[in-house]
């Protein structure tokens, strides 16, 4: 049986041939990009399984399906959300969510053994699923948050919140009206629940409105300091290594 992986970060691809290995396969074949993985494709006999990232250095992994045409077995290794993964997982052998569990791996390969077996493995619509990954399932977002202020609930709308921070182990939601509240919600967290084209984080620190930034000036060190309407406690800096997608999100 003859394997593959396609995986953007080296190390994430060792530790992931580690895992099927001790499954008792073996992996044939490391790849790392799309232009390795095409060049690949062409000058070797296709693989019966590829483990499949989709987000590789030079780009998505799909570019690699326009140009060669592979008929081999898909498990997809993604950090994709999962609404997205849902409209298409019955396409593929199956899909495994970064970091991924031993357990999930050794029933997806279980599945293509049997399908392996049987062979019955269909082509997959490689275009249905990358239209899905451009387009995903609409996912829906919160609207309002609720936070405690001694007895009371207050309930904030999401249009009247400037910015999410962290400070001192808690997180606060910064508001248009210059006042702060102290929220049980993690950032981590939080970015899987706003909408991102509405809010981004610029930092471990902060996650801020698009509608709130007030201005951007250059910074140190190839970043950039960002002014809000109201919000003035603490310099709110991009990470260099955000500044690229920064500005592809202010458009």
């Amino acid at each position: 049986m003859n394997i593959i992986i396609i995986e953007d970060e080296k190390p994430a691809a060792r530790l992931l041939q580690r895992k099927i290995e001790k499954l008792g396969l073996q992996v044939n074949t490391l790849l790392h990009s799309v232009e390795e993985s095409i060049a690949w494709f062409r000058n070797n006999p296709h693989p019966d399984l590829i483990f499949l990232d989709i987000q590789l250095s030079d780009g998505l992994s799909f570019e690699l399906f326009e140009q060669i045409e592979i008929k081999s077995a898909v498990i997809f290794t993604t950090a994709y959300d999962e609404y997205a993964l849902r409209a298409f997982k019955l396409n593929s052998i199956d899909y495994l969510l970064k970091p991924i569990d031993e357990d999930e791996l050794s029933t997806a390969i279980s599945k293509f053994k049997n399908q392996f077996q049987k062979n019955t493995i269909s082509s997959l619509d490689f275009e249905a699923i990358k239209r899905m990954l451009v387009n995903p399932v609409e996912k829906e977002y919160k609207t309002r948050f609720s936070v405690k202020i001694g007895q009371q609930i207050k309930v904030i709308s999401i249009d009247e919140i400037e910015c999410f921070y962290s400070e001192n182990k808690g997180t606060y939601i910064h508001t248009l009206d210059n006042r702060n509240y102290l929220t049980d919600i993690t950032l981590e967290v939080l970015e899987t629940e706003i909408n991102p084209k509405d809010f981004y984080r610029v930092s471990r620190k902060f996650i801020i409105s698009l509608k709130a930034i007030k201005e951007i000036q250059m910074y140190s060190n190839s970043r950039l300091k960002i002014s809000l309407n109201s919000y003035s406690e603490d310099e709110i800096i991009v990470a260099r290594e955000r500044v690229s997608e920064f500005k592809n999100w202010i458009g």
